[in-house]
């Protein structure tokens, strides 16, 4: 069997990875980057190729190695098709925003990380985890271009996406990493490339659109006036969807997409839940998809990937200096995953919750109502602030649904006290059962008031 020594060995070559070995790289380190797809198919993965917040993303790929993948830098808002009340919500979205070639984009960022220094293994399926008597992870174990191999490291980052394998293969059983983990807080999605031969007149908007069940939606977002990324997906708490006809369906039924060619069809499990409550164990951290950072309003990760693999790359560093790898000491990458975007991330995860309890009418009914700014800060923000009038607008334009306004305030409130509860993530492993207990208890409330099955 052919082994390897590196400082860090990553798993995946997707946003998270790349970041993390480019960081790593950065700084003199030995890091490799296993990836299964060869080196023609890297970073070709399904996704809705929006882009919110390019504009700050970490310096270790700087931006202007990703702008060749910037297909569509013109989009500024959400277009919100609610078929059910004949309407057209028109909501902005905050930041720097863009909608990308997403296998351009992954070529990118293997190319940045690449330059920083990191090595990239192709071809190489993970069979194992490598994870010595005290628990430690020393390492990975896999096959390349049908050989074995084994991997040393110091420390591994799992950036291996949804329902990571890594993460069975791992014993976390003295750990802290989070193992609640299940099929029911994903989605299933699936999405084509649709050229038509006539300019959309939405170029400049993210187009978003309800399914008959309020736990399905689908997506058009334009990579260019005639290039159109179109997609579907349900949560797997539902029946599942037909996903390729039902979106075939929808896209007949559109008068832009007659005639229109498909080319690139890929589907994904993607994560619609809260960030993992801890996401290292000793000598591993995991990162993206791997951990839940995902919006799960949006299903949007790839800036929250960007931040995760700076912050575990950094973390990694001061393990391997301090000559220390234990959770102790990389628990400063969870504090700081939480201080970003996490507590956000897990109070959004609160109105996800809610529409798996409501039914599809009323909630698109109840949509159709509120003010487009205010349903972006709920959206995008985690929460937004209520004031009087905004208050006497709603119960005029919204009348007929003021027992759902009155459910969705009550939910509001419970995912303000939620991420003021992820806000003060604990700083060591000490408190950490204390804060999940409190944690738990406001969840009870969420259930409670919205009257959905538990989701954990």
């Amino acid at each position: 069997m052919t082994s390897h020594e590196f400082d860090v060995a990553v798993a995946g070559a997707g946003t998270s990875g790349c970041y993390a070995a480019a960081t790593i790289a950065r700084e003199g380190y030995d890091v490799v980057v296993v990836e299964r797809k060869d080196e023609e198919e890297a970073g070709h993965i399904a996704c809705g190729d929006a882009l919110k917040g390019a504009d700050a993303f970490p310096e270790a790929i700087p931006k202007e190695k990703l702008e060749p993948a910037f297909t569509n830098t013109g989009v500024d808002h959400g277009r919100f098709e609610i078929p059910q009340e004949d309407t057209v919500l028109e909501i902005p979205v905050p930041g720097e925003l863009a909608v990308i070639d997403r296998w351009e984009y992954g070529r990118c960022v293997i190319q940045g990380a690449k330059d920083a220094g990191a090595e990239f293994h192709y071809d190489t399926v993970i069979q194992d985890v490598r994870q010595d008597d005290d628990g430690v992870v020393t390492g990975l174990t896999a096959n390349r271009k049908g050989e074995p191999v084994e991997y040393e490291a110091e420390v591994v980052i799992d950036g291996a996406g949804s329902l990571s394998l890594l993460q069975d293969k791992v014993d976390f059983s003295d750990a802290t990493f989070d193992t609640n983990v299940n099929y029911s807080q994903f989605c299933s999605a699936y999405r084509e490339i649709v050229h038509v031969d006539e300019p959309v007149e939405w170029d400049d908007a993210l187009v978003f659109k309800p399914t008959e069940r309020a736990a399905g939606y689908l997506w058009y977002f334009p990579r260019t006036d005639t290039e159109i990324n179109a997609g579907l997906g349900f949560q797997m708490t539902e029946e599942p969807m037909a996903l390729v006809d039902d979106l075939k369906q929808d896209l007949r039924d559109r008068g832009e997409f007659a005639g229109a060619e498909v080319e690139d069809k890929l589907g994904a499990a993607l994560p619609t839940r809260r960030p993992y409550d801890s996401a290292v164990a000793p000598g591993y951290m995991a990162v993206g998809d791997a951990a839940g950072h995902v919006n799960p309003t949006t299903g949007g990760g790839i800036a929250g990937a960007a931040y995760a693999g700076k912050y575990a790359g950094e973390q990694a560093i001061e393990a391997i200096e301090r000559g220390d790898v234990s959770e102790e000491t990389l628990w400063e990458y969870n504090e700081r995953v939480m201080d970003h975007f996490g507590a956000r991330y897990a109070a959004l995860d609160v109105y996800n919750i809610l529409s798996t309890a409501v039914d599809v009418d009323d909630l698109m009914g109840l949509l159709a109502s509120l003010p487009g700014e205010k349903l972006a800060e709920a959206l995008y923000e985690g929460s937004t602030e209520m004031s009087t009038l905004f208050k006497a607008k709603l119960a005029v334009q919204s009348f007929g649904y003021w027992r759902n306004i009155l459910q969705f305030y009550r939910t509001k409130q419970c995912a303000d006290d939620l991420m003021d509860h992820y806000e003060h993530y604990p700083s060591s492993p000490a408190d950490f059962e204390l804060w999940q207990s409190k944690r738990d208890s406001l969840m009870e409330a969420v259930y409670e008031t919205t009257g959905a099955e538990p989701k954990y």
